[in-house]
């Protein structure tokens, strides 16, 4: 039985494979997920879980989620737009959500990336201080 250390890196192997020019080729992924479920061997279930983390973290690069206290505008939300894909220096699916929870201002997350200009956030970060 092989290391999970091991299942990792064949994992990270695999993916390799499923990207063309930076992003994941779905046909290939495809082909992947197929071929790892015809082997039906003891590490499938393990190598299946470790592509299917790298996919949705790739997948997590790619969007944005933008949650403010009351509805934004049309012009606003091009602007947060406009400012995610210089940010990142790509275009990015940004979806926009209306959380009331924040009392004011906005969370970004892009990824593992969180911007926090929330009262709610900076009311939390005061609460740490003291």
């Amino acid at each position: 039985m092989r290391t999970g250390r091991e299942a990792r890196r064949d994992a990270t192997r695999l993916w390799r494979l499923c990207l063309v020019d930076g992003r994941v080729d779905p046909a290939r992924i495809r082909l992947v997920v197929d071929r790892l479920m015809e082997t039906g061997s003891a590490r499938t279930a393990v190598l299946l879980s470790q592509v299917m983390r790298l996919l949705r973290l790739e997948e997590e690069k790619w969007t944005a989620r933008v949650e403010s206290a009351a509805p934004l505008e049309a012009g606003e939300r091009e602007a947060i737009e406009q400012g995610l894909a210089r940010r990142y220096r790509r275009a990015l699916e940004t979806t926009f959500a209306m959380e009331p929870a924040l009392i004011g201002g906005m969370r970004v997350t892009v990824g593992s990336d969180v911007y926090d200009g929330s009262i709610r956030g900076r009311l939390v970060a005061l609460a740490a201080r003291l």
